[in-house]
């Protein structure tokens, strides 16, 4: 379906996205869902986040093919003089600039606040960072797992006697870009009403610290100087934990007072619901080593779809322990079009993330595949810019584009 064939929420957006990697690529991704203009741009040849990680026949990065749908695809040379002429071209006619550049490289001064809303009074600039744009950290470079480990997150994870170990799943760089996505639409919103765009900066670190103070890590730590480390299965201040089945394992996770009434209940534990050491959440995870066995041969007396189909039927929150080709074949995932399959060339069919948040009016959709190099350049540089075929193929000899 073509943009103007439906109903968009940031339809009419240009966003000029620098970005590589997770948490810029999936912002933009966000952005083009909902609508907007997306254009990636990469230096002439294209970005080295295309070899990156997992590759997917073709010799093409799987990250780069699923975080850049809904995207067009130009490359241009920004850091030579005439690349920087049409750099400012761009700017006059966009409405964001997108970059996770570190602080103190050439292209965060030439994508400098300052000089960009010198083009354009009304640009926008989105930047991620490690660290942050200053402070005494600023020129530090994280990933996902170092802005982990600064939070102190892997100390949290795994269990008693292992080492300090980061979450399997990049949530720094994912809740970064949905972070920043978030601002950009605030900071459109603002211009909306008074014409005056802004600078949104956002960090892997501040991200990662704001999950941990959030939940209650800090204050835990703050207000009576406990500090709770290699947590395995249960949860941070509630109880939860992983249990065999006869076929395999169930996650069991009875938080709140009506959870766990509902729950002791079904396993046959009525006494422990007035016993004063499991009268809290806190209590219960205190004494978890004394529910947990209790837990343990309720659950190991069943399969799992028993297990889960009793708590569901319970109202107790539980969960089969997929694997992801069992996630991946889950009726309620294809039902909500969780993931979506797309057509590369030479590669078929490749998994991308659906849709996250489900508009009545505006509802988004993946619009496109990830770009080819340069896919857009004709395209972008003659229908928007208005330059002539004789300059675009000067430009490609010059290496501009």
């Amino acid at each position: 379906m073509k943009l103007s064939e439906t109903k968009a929420a940031l339809q009419g957006i240009r966003v000029l996205d620098f970005s590589a990697y997770g948490a810029g690529p999936y912002c933009g991704m966000l952005l083009g869902q909902m609508g907007a203009e997306v254009i990636r741009i990469e230096k002439p040849g294209g970005g080295w986040d295309r070899e990156f990680g997992l590759v997917a026949p073709d010799g093409e990065s799987c990250n780069y093919k699923a975080l850049c749908t809904s995207k067009k695809g130009i490359t241009l040379n920004i850091r030579t003089d005439k690349g920087r002429e049409v750099l400012d071209k761009l700017i006059e006619k966009s409405d964001v600039v997108l970059h996770n550049f570190a602080p103190g490289s050439p292209e965060v001064k030439i994508l400098d606040y300052s000089r960009l809303r010198q083009v354009n009074p009304k640009i926008i600039l989105a930047a991620i960072s490690g660290f942050g744009q200053d402070g005494p950290y600023a020129e530090h470079l994280a990933f996902d797992p170092t802005a982990q480990a600064f939070s102190g997150a892997t100390s949290i994870t795994g269990f008693k006697g292992n080492p300090p170990t980061k979450e399997g799943v990049t949530y720094v760089d994912f809740g970064t870009g949905t972070t920043l996505a978030f601002g950009i639409v605030l900071a459109l919103y603002y211009r909306e009403k008074t014409g005056i765009g802004q600078m949104v900066d956002a960090s892997l670190v501040k991200t990662a610290v704001a999950f941990i103070t959030g939940m209650s890590a800090v204050a835990l730590y703050i207000i009576y100087g406990e500090i709770r480390r290699e947590l395995g299965n249960c949860g941070f201040s509630t109880y939860s934990n992983c249990f065999k089945a006869k076929d395999g394992w169930v996650m069991v996770n009875p938080a709140g007072e009506g959870n766990w009434r509902r729950f002791a209940r079904l396993i046959g534990a009525e006494h422990m619901i007035g016993d004063p050491k499991f009268q809290n959440d806190v209590a219960r995870w205190e004494n978890r080593g004394l529910i947990d066995p209790i837990v343990e041969k309720w659950v190991a007396k069943r399969t799992v779809d028993e297990v889960v189909t009793e708590l569901q039927r319970a109202r107790v929150c539980s969960a089969k322990t997929n694997t992801i080709a069992e996630m991946v074949e889950h009726p309620q995932v294809i039902h909500q079009r969780m993931i979506e399959y797309i057509d590369y060339p030479g590669v078929e069919k490749v998994p991308v993330p659906g849709v996250l948040a489900r508009l009545s009016e505006t509802p988004g959709q993946v619009y496109n595949r990830a770009p080819l190099v340069g896919e857009h350049n004709e395209q972008i540089y003659s229908d928007l810019l208005g330059f002539s075929q004789e300059r675009l193929s000067q430009m490609s000899e010059d290496g501009i584009i």
